[in-house]
């Protein structure tokens, strides 16, 4: 039995965050932010109304399933990546579970961020695979705007996050659609990029001890090194993933890479030898929005003519963890 695609969805809350905007809260300008992410706009929740994950999931499952021709009755499983989980637990999976009206059904997390939806995409390939269950519900979705520091020493990673939500349904196919998932950790570089605060390390699980009221529950992030560890390791692995194929890379239809800096995809698209719009981009818009990215990409490129049937399509990512992935598939 073969694991493919059977439909996307995504969406994004209304409201528009240009970088303009965000002029009044950090010291920078439009052409900074552009000149070193790509990002022009991102979209936030509404402040005054509580959202999270699971509401955005909610909506782009309803695209997702639609296109797929099936109801919410008819998921057997729900894989839902995310680092902005509604509660310290449950899970977020559990509140769309409920939000969709099929109870009992399997519903957890995973917590890869940036690479969390390759890791469930794996998850799910690997169920209708074997057969454990018929159509798994893949999610990435993400409300990162609520925790955001926007003091002055946020300027950073404040410019970078967006909200949205993006999914996938993965079912049975008589042809190859997901053809290998290939993930990789290294632990060693975990606070190089992280949220230190709530911990259970220590009572209480959170502590405003610091330099400035809070900054432990703020990212951090260095950087200089994550760029660097992100164009390496998604290069290894993209090559890794088109010499199992035994794809060349100018044969390949589509890259969809994480969204996390539009200078990171141009070092890995010149690395490749390929040209930038042989890669699928919307961070101009979006900005990074993590565990979502991925399949917010997807479901934009199925739906402006970039994926077809029979498409060659990789996708990878690399984030906080460090943890990264590439997947092959044939659309």
């Amino acid at each position: 039995m073969h694991a493919r695609i059977a439909g996307t969805g995504f969406y994004v809350p209304p409201r528009v965050v240009t970088n303009a905007e965000l002029t009044q809260l950090f010291d920078t300008s439009h052409e900074w932010i552009v000149e070193r992410t790509g990002i022009h706009t991102r979209h936030w929740i509404d402040f005054e109304t509580p959202t999270g994950p699971a509401d955005l999931a909610y909506e782009a499952t309803q695209m997702a399933l639609a296109q797929a021709g099936l109801a919410a009755t008819d998921l057997d499983c729900i894989v839902f990546a995310t680092l902005s989980p509604e509660a310290w637990f449950p899970g977020a999976g559990v509140f769309l579970q409920a939000k969709l009206g099929v109870p009992h059904i399997p519903a957890f997390d995973v917590r890869m961020q940036c690479s969390g939806f390759l890791y469930a995409l794996q998850m799910a390939e690997h169920f209708v695979k074997l057969g454990t269950y018929r159509h798994v519900l893949v999610v990435g979705a993400e409300v990162q705007s609520t925790t955001l520091d926007f003091s002055p020493q946020g300027r950073t990673v404040g410019v970078i996050f967006g909200d949205g939500a993006g999914v996938a349904i993965v079912g049975p196919s008589d042809r190859p659609g997901i053809l290998n998932t290939h993930l990789h950790a290294d632990g060693r570089y975990a606070k190089e990029l992280w949220v230190p605060e709530p911990t259970s390390t220590r009572r209480p699980k959170v502590t405003l001890e610091g330099e400035r009221p809070g900054e432990g529950l703020f990212a951090i992030m260095n950087g200089r090194e994550v760029f660097r560890h992100a164009v390496t390791r998604m290069s290894e692995v993209i090559t890794h993933a088109l010499g199992k194929q035994g794809w060349a890379a100018d044969a390949v239809d589509l890259f969809v890479l994480h969204q996390a800096n539009i200078r990171i995809v141009q070092a890995v698209a010149e690395g490749l030898g390929l040209p930038l719009d042989r890669f699928f981009n919307n961070i101009d818009r979006y900005g990074n929005t993590t565990a979502a990215s991925i399949p917010i990409c997807l479901a934009e490129a199925e739906r402006a003519g970039r994926l077809a049937e029979g498409h060659k399509v990789v996708l990878a990512s690399f984030g906080s963890g460090f943890g990264w992935g590439a997947a092959t598939l044939v659309w």
